[in-house]
């Protein structure tokens, strides 16, 4: 009787929060809602074993955590390519339209393909997991493949469903969206924290992010979050009940399945017949934007055909398909007070502009990077000048132009310095290049900068080590170099400011634990220019091992010093790894060539650093030349269940193979590896001609003789 009442008061009181948070139609009066909620919180205290997760009373958590969690995405949750200008919107269609196979003849009108507009929310991505109808997982954007699981605050968000309103919901479901603070309430948010002498939010993105992260989910619930969906993924074999909206099989349709099943989705949405059509919806949101009650910054364009998505694909890091059209920044008058300059982890000194304070797009700025000596000259720089500053994207501020006609008579004009401002060595400009540089190794700058570098998330990774104890063991001479940081010992760390001995205790144990980072993490810390986190996975896939990569760079010269791949040489081992250009390429040549850096791989492995992939990855045990590659070049797709491999462990055996594995299918896949319970990837397979490979099949190209 009271497991029946209790789920008869979830499902009523469920209903009527829909209706009043994302319908914007309350059923219930507010009075019934609160005595039905106190029954339903009698019920659950009186028998725990009738709560569920998808009961309103589980909004509001309990007791504070200790922390978040990093759990990885099921489906990435990429960030999107910006566009600043309709000009930049049509490069972006003509590139789309060549990607499918669809760029006109020369001097023929371009087709039409259906777009969606949506309206950028200035808020937080949010990935929503759902098992069986019920929320189970939400988490933060992170870096894209992991995120802060978040999901007792994201509870208190009365416009996520707890429960899908399905009658057949799907095993899973991932559903992506922003959450937000509307206007009024971060007004209000603010106008209390005044009251009690706490200093204000910067701007509604800011507060929601910084609420997201709270560790007690009573006060997420107190500000008033809210959210809207966007996208979601469901599994290939999803059947709907009778009364469940289809699958769909465009974004239109998408948006109208997650309104279907309880999601608020943002009614300033349009569905665009061709490019023209998209560009005057974003003309006319630029000017009404600023009568919604919360915060916009652009226009998010989609290919509508979902079948067509799959078959733009990605890129490295954002989706060909979708686009972000980002309205003008916000430009703001200010008076330079000063130049000053920073010093990188790389010797590259870039010039300052340091100016009163100005509110702009929502955060108080007082300075902007002014990039190089070139710009600087630009600008045309004095002393004194009345400077005009905007946020480039909304998020970074730059110096647009000078007022000259302000400008102090007899204004002295600014240049970058001769020499290095924290060493004092001479800094040089090589031709060619716009970069200004320090080039002395030994520049206090040059060393914080690199031990920062490879301390950091994306790389080693280690806790513990922040800005200010890494200048306390520079400037006290501790550290001179990366290896140092693994002979420090407890002893001497406990004595530095701000530490103790648990703190000094923990800090060795995460620096002896980092020693087992993965070799693209190990390649990444290095600071190498121009190889970020993306490059530095290619680049590990396709030489396992430093020595496998020092040897691949340094064949990349000739004996005479000139540059692989000219007439009668073999072409060059680092440009044939995809997505490694001649720069990036040079710049792996100049590295290793540097005896200096010979010497700290030298020293890396003498610490106990593997400096390479495990060999089941690289296929080899000693690590010191490049894997075989028998599947280089070709493309394969998964689908269904294999007998023993799972998805991520078949995935690498291909990519450490030489092999690109993709998202979707399309006349360019190699392969179709299917296993039980196969979808629509293998028909789309089928009806292209795409040769299928079964778990026995993808064993044997993976043993088989790449010569």
């Amino acid at each position: 009787m009271a497991q029946a009442r209790a789920e008869e008061l979830r499902r009523l009181l469920n209903r009527a929060a829909h209706a009043y948070y994302v319908l914007d139609a309350p059923v219930m009066e507010d009075p019934v809602y609160d005595r039905l909620y106190r029954e339903l919180v009698a019920l659950e205290e009186a028998d725990p074993e009738l709560i569920r997760p998808d009961s309103p009373t589980r909004r509001v958590g309990g007791a504070p955590a200790e922390g978040f969690t990093s759990v990885a995405h099921r489906i990435p949750l990429l960030s999107l390519d910006n566009a600043f200008s309709h000009d930049e919107l049509d490069v972006w269609y003509t590139r789309l339209l060549r990607v499918l196979d669809r760029e006109p003849p020369a001097g023929s009108a371009a087709p039409a393909l259906p777009l969606v507009g949506e309206l950028k929310i200035d808020g937080n991505a949010l990935a929503l997991s759902y098992e069986q109808g019920v929320l189970v997982r939400a988490a933060t954007r992170g870096d894209g493949e992991r995120g802060e699981e978040i999901t007792a605050n994201v509870r208190t968000i009365r416009s996520v469903p707890l429960r899908l309103d399905l009658e057949q919901p799907p095993a899973w479901v991932e559903v992506r969206g922003e959450a937000f603070i509307p206007e009024s309430t971060f007004a209000a948010i603010n106008a209390e924290r005044a009251e009690r002498g706490e200093a204000a939010f910067a701007n509604p993105r800011n507060a929601c992010a910084g609420t997201l992260r709270q560790l007690d989910p009573r006060v997420v619930a107190a500000r008033g979050l809210s959210f809207f969906a966007y996208t979601l993924h469901l599994p290939e074999d999803w059947q709907a009940g009778p009364g469940d909206p289809a699958e769909p099989r465009s974004q239109w349709q998408a948006l109208a399945w997650l309104k279907a099943a309880g999601f608020r989705v943002n009614p300033h949405c349009a569905l665009c017949p061709d490019l023209a059509a998209v560009k005057a919806f974003c003309d006319r949101w630029e000017q009404e934007r600023r009568g919604l009650p919360y915060a916009t910054d652009g226009v998010v364009v989609k290919l509508d055909d979902l079948r067509l998505q799959e078959e733009a694909g990605f890129t490295q890091k954002a989706p060909r398909w979708a686009i972000a059209l980002k309205y003008a920044a916000e430009e703001a008058p200010s008076r330079l007070l000063r130049l000053t300059c920073q010093v990188g982890r790389t010797g590259v000194v870039t010039p300052v502009a340091e100016f009163e304070p100005v509110p702009l797009a929502g955060t108080t700025v007082s300075r902007a990077t002014l990039h190089n000596a070139d710009r600087l000259a630009e600008l045309d720089l004095c002393a004194g000048d009345t400077i005009v500053v905007r946020k480039a994207g909304e998020i970074i501020p730059e110096v647009v132009r000078v007022l000259v006609e302000l400008r102090p008579e007899g204004a002295r004009r600014l240049q970058l310095p001769p020499t290095c401002p924290e060493c004092g060595s001479a800094l040089v400009r090589e031709e060619g290049e716009a970069a200004t540089r320090c080039v002395n190794n030994g520049c206090p700058a040059i060393l914080r900068g690199s031990l920062r570098h490879w301390v950091s998330k994306g790389a080693l990774d280690v806790d513990g080590l922040g800005i200010k104890l890494i200048e306390q063991l520079v400037d006290r001479g501790l550290v001179a170099s990366i290896p140092d940081l693994y002979r420090l010992d407890a002893a001497l760390l406990a004595s530095l400011e701000r530490m103790g001995e648990t703190s000094a205790a923990k800090l060795v144990a995460a620096l002896e634990a980092s020693k087992q980072q993965p070799w693209h993490r190990q390649l990444y810390g290095l600071g190498i220019h121009h190889v970020g986190e993306v490059n530095a996975k290619a680049l590990a896939r396709a030489f396992p091992s430093a020595a496998a990569l020092e040897a691949a760079a340094l064949a990349g010269k000739t004996d005479e010093g000139g540059e692989a791949g000219e007439a009668g040489e073999a072409p060059d081992p680092l440009t044939a790894v995809f997505g490694i250009g001649p720069e990036i390429a040079q710049s792996l040549r100049q590295w290793f060539a540097t005896p200096a850096n010979r010497l700290l791989l030298e020293q890396l492995g003498a610490l106990g650093f593997s400096l390479a992939a495990p060999p089941e990855l690289d296929g080899s045990s000693d690590g010191g030349a490049p894997a075989a590659t028998p599947l280089a070049g070709l493309s394969f797709v998964l689908t269904g269940t294999l007998p023993s491999l799972s998805r991520a462990a078949a995935q690498a055996l291909i990519e450490a193979a030489g092999g690109k594995v993709s998202g979707s299918v399309s006349r360019r896949t190699s392969y179709v590896v299917a296993g039980e319970e196969a979808g629509s990837k293998l028909t789309k397979a089928q009806s292209l001609g795409v040769a299928v490979l079964d778990e026995d099949g993808l064993r044997a190209l993976l043993a088989a003789d790449p010569g």
